[in-house]
């Protein structure tokens, strides 16, 4: 058979790190310097499971009772331990590591106490085939830490030739992020000879016995007859410790993706402003990222749905929706936080939030975007993309056009209004999106130019302009034609009151700024306008 290389991540403070997402608590004060971390812990059963390093440092310790940790300390935040909420976690982290190999598992050989601050958070990876692709194992490792590190987690990485090999080095080796690691079966069965008993399942299990009887090593276990220690304390000790020296098959099942994102966080405190809730948007939209990117694909469009606290005298909670269209797919997690943000600075909560919930089933799978030396036309149209997706995000899709040209000369019916529509062609978003997509009109700014020598900023209606010595005045100041005249005389086929017989010229104003001004020839159609004279239409940008 091939040489396997598996790549343990341990994640020995992945309860607390879950459980602190919920605060809702901004990450800095409002004079601008980090906030200190309030002390947290995690109880489970009246006993701490978990605590910071802040509980840590007012003397809290995991297994003392509730009632202790909170007379050493007042300010204790306590959480209960959750075990969904941790899956989830987890999940996240395995999604991260399946854009680096198909072959990802979950460990579950570690330790089971609930009064333990590591649990059997450990995801595995086997990396040999990918080594190549990705330039080495130390490149893979780099880039799989910078792929973590938006979730949040304190790592524990190990390397070696069995699955349950690199769990157990990288659960014994606590506060190394990148080590130990051994390519070969026999360093790692001389690395593991002194690792601890209490590492494997039943060792911890029988750890009294097992140190009663001066057994405190795996090398203590090996030279001791099998038979006697079967007798003892059972089959699953020494299968344990074959399959992590090598010595039995240890088959593992790879974890699959679902083809739609749902997450969700229940908030420890309510959340009063959008700012608290887009604290604790951060995690769930850090987490869709590692799901589409494992996918091989970027993000169309996600639902952040807000459920709200129940107002007096109500069962039904209610919710707020906010969905979020992309003009372009993207997988970059700051370009997503940055449409959030948006949006949720223009939203008014209902009422406090209780709960997030992020939804995405739309993702597109073509390829990403090169990062080219040069910009290229593909990369410019992703630039204005991303202007046009931040503009609607703040202002509203309503508040944002395209202009698409018209047949027609005269300026103020030579354009019209066009919805923004940037998505690629072929990219599907539902029943309703689709159809509102085939009817609306792309952007005609982009595929039609419109006349070079006319300003796109028009006044609403043209402004009379002063008359002195055949000569436009504009605030106080002759205006210097520089080119015209350029003659109009159009809409003789829709009657009188729409006919326009204007000679546009453009002038340059005492500021150096240039204006597009006309001169009617014949009485204006606009009762409200002097019936001749100089008008002044638009500006230059």
């Amino acid at each position: 058979s091939r040489p396997m290389l598996w790549l343990a991540i341990h994640l020995p403070l992945l309860s607390l790190e879950a459980f602190s997402a919920t605060l809702t608590h901004p990450p800095e004060a409002s004079s601008g310097v980090a906030a200190t971390p309030p002390p947290v812990a995690l109880v489970a059963e009246h006993h701490i499971t978990a605590v910071n390093a802040e509980a840590a440092a007012c003397g809290v310790r995991v297994g003392f009772k509730r009632a202790t940790a909170l007379a050493l300390a007042s300010d204790l935040v306590l959480g209960q331990a959750n075990e969904s909420r941790d899956a989830q976690a987890v999940l996240a982290v395995a999604h991260a590591a399946l854009a680096f190999t198909p072959h990802v598992t979950l460990d579950g050989s570690g330790n089971s106490n609930i009064y333990s601050d590591s649990g059997t958070h450990t995801v595995l990876l086997e990396v040999q085939a990918s080594l190549r692709y990705f330039g080495g194992p130390a490149k893979l490792l780099r880039q799989l830490i910078a792929a973590l590190a938006p979730l949040g987690h304190q790592l524990q990485l190990a390397s070696a030739p069995t699955a349950l090999g690199a769990a157990l080095l990288a659960r014994w080796k606590s506060g190394l992020l990148q080590g130990p690691h051994s390519t070969q079966l026999p360093a790692l069965q001389t690395l593991l000879g002194s690792a601890p008993v209490w590492l494997l399942g039943p060792g911890r299990e029988h750890w009294a016995a097992l140190q009663g009887m001066g057994l405190h090593t795996l090398s203590d276990l090996r030279h001791l007859p099998r038979t006697g220690l079967a007798r003892r304390f059972g089959e699953g000790l020494l299968d344990d410790l074959d399959r992590a020296l090598g010595l039995r098959p240890d088959p593992r099942q790879s974890i699959e993706l679902p083809s739609r994102f749902a997450a969700q966080l229940e908030l420890f405190a309510r959340a009063d402003t959008t700012a608290q809730v887009l604290h604790g948007a951060t995690l769930l939209l850090a987490q869709l990222v590692a799901w589409v990117q494992a996918q091989r694909a970027r993000v169309m469009a996600f639902t952040l749905v807000m459920r709200h606290e129940p107002e007096r005298g109500k069962t039904t909670v209610a919710a707020t929706d906010l969905r979020i269209e992309l003009a372009q797919p993207s997988a970059d997690g700051a370009h997503l936080q940055m449409l959030l943000r948006e949006r949720l600075a223009r939203l008014v909560l209902a009422a406090p939030t209780l709960e997030l919930r992020l939804h995405c089933q739309h993702i597109a799978r073509s390829e990403a975007p090169n990062g080219e030396l040069f910009p290229s036309r593909q990369s410019e149209s992703e630039g204005l993309a991303r202007l046009i997706e931040r503009l609607r995000a703040r202002l509203g899709p309503e508040q944002v056009h395209g202009l698409v040209a018209r047949q027609d000369h005269r300026p103020e019916r030579a354009t019209e209004k066009a919805d923004l529509d940037l998505r690629p062609a072929g990219h599907a978003l539902g029943t309703a999106a689709l159809t509102n997509h085939l009817t609306q009109p792309r952007l005609a700014s982009i595929n039609t130019p419109l006349p070079q020598h006319r300003p796109v900023w028009l006044l609403p209606t043209p402004t009379p302009l002063a008359d002195k010595g055949s000569l436009p005045w504009f605030d106080g100041h002759a205006l210097h034609l520089l080119a015209g005249p350029e003659r109009i005389e159009s809409g003789w086929w829709e009657g009188d009151s729409a006919l326009a017989t204007r000679d546009y010229f453009i002038a340059q104003a005492h500021d150096f700024a240039l204006v597009w001004i006309y001169r009617a020839r014949l009485p204006q159609n606009d009762p409200t306008l002097p019936a001749a004279g100089w008008f002044l239409q638009g500006h230059f940008g």
